[in-house]
């Protein structure tokens, strides 16, 4: 397969398994193009085409040609310098790797991924949260993430990348997309009765199960394991942790427990104060599942690639 190809799949993966639904994200791109149809130069040489047709801002190709060639893959929670020269290694030591494919925004990427946290509002909407009061509340928490990624220097890695000619590519918020999807559905199906039983059910996937015995596995965050679950809400997606005024329209939702990838003390208070259960699923282990998901489908659509893990991702296919 090639490299733009590759790309252009997985954004169509991550929009498949995106939960505002194709409606939402198709009257989104809608808006872009019209933005984009209205400016003048030299605005239109500054826009990020690819907003045009792709609607999450952490996930593009940062160094490499479209046409290219892709056959083998180094993957990774984080792909920063030091891997980058890991895989520049490996080349030497005869072992074939045509891209680097980092999980973690890098680059413009991760200059511009607060933006994905505009999803995070129509997601607290679906779960019964009124799109104003979500809108709301997610605003501010934006306006402080761009904040404190704007002084960051964003294009380290990108610019080894180029150095060592290594192809590179970020998928964020696709594969967040795909365990978001695919631990919702299971605990939809399942409907577990307690907290101990939600954990149950994520100790028997493979990747939270190799997370136990690396002590990372599943964890109570809020709550504890003989209390009911209520309504589950799987909070994977959308850039980075939300409002922590969340919980308490969440709360009023209806919403029992929230499963997540992490929760900082701020979220975790907040959460407690306004009785809603937590269950941490684990960081590196979910973004594992969500990049294995996503690479089963890459794999059924082009066939089998050669994938090397490492910073914290192991292949497991489905």
């Amino acid at each position: 397969m090639k490299l733009g190809d590759l790309y252009k799949f997985i954004i169509e993966t991550g929009v498949k398994k995106d939960p505002r639904g194709s409606a939402v994200i198709q009257k989104f791109l809608k808006k872009e193009k019209e933005k984009y149809n209205k400016l003048e130069q030299p605005e239109k040489n500054e826009f990020d085409t690819d907003k045009l047709t792709n609607p999450y801002s952490d996930s593009r190709i940062l160094y490499g040609k479209i046409d290219q060639k892709v056959k083998s893959i180094l993957v990774g929670v984080d792909l920063e310098t030091s891997e980058l020269l890991l895989l520049e290694t490996l080349r030497n030591k005869g072992k074939k790797i045509d891209l680097a494919l980092a999980h973690h925004p890098e680059g413009k990427a991760y200059a511009s991924f607060y933006e994905v946290m505009n999803m995070q509002a129509d997601v607290l909407h679906k779960f019964g949260v009124p799109i104003n009061i979500a809108e709301s509340i997610m605003d501010p928490r934006i306006k402080e993430v761009s904040r404190k990624v704007l002084p960051q220097n964003h294009n380290r890695a990108s610019d080894a990348a180029r150095l060592l000619d290594i192809p590179f590519m970020t998928a964020h918020t696709p594969a967040d997309n795909c365990v978001t999807d695919y631990l919702q559905k299971l605990f939809d199906k399942n409907n577990p009765d307690t907290i101990g039983d939600v954990v149950k059910i994520l100790k028997n996937i493979p990747e939270y199960k190799n997370a136990v015995n690396g002590n990372f596995g599943p964890s109570v965050f809020v709550g504890s394991s003989d209390k009911r679950a209520g309504k589950i809400f799987v909070d994977m997606t959308g850039g980075t942790e939300g409002s922590i005024e969340a919980f308490e329209n969440l709360a009023k939702a209806g919403i029992g427990t929230i499963v997540g990838m992490h929760m900082s003390d701020d979220h975790y208070k907040n959460a407690e104060k306004n009785h809603v259960n937590v269950v941490i699923a684990g960081h590196i282990s979910s973004d594992t599942l969500g990049l294995n998901l996503l690479f089963d489908e890459v794999e059924k659509k082009f066939g089998k690639l050669e994938i090397t893990g490492c910073s914290g991702f192991t292949r497991i296919k489905r």
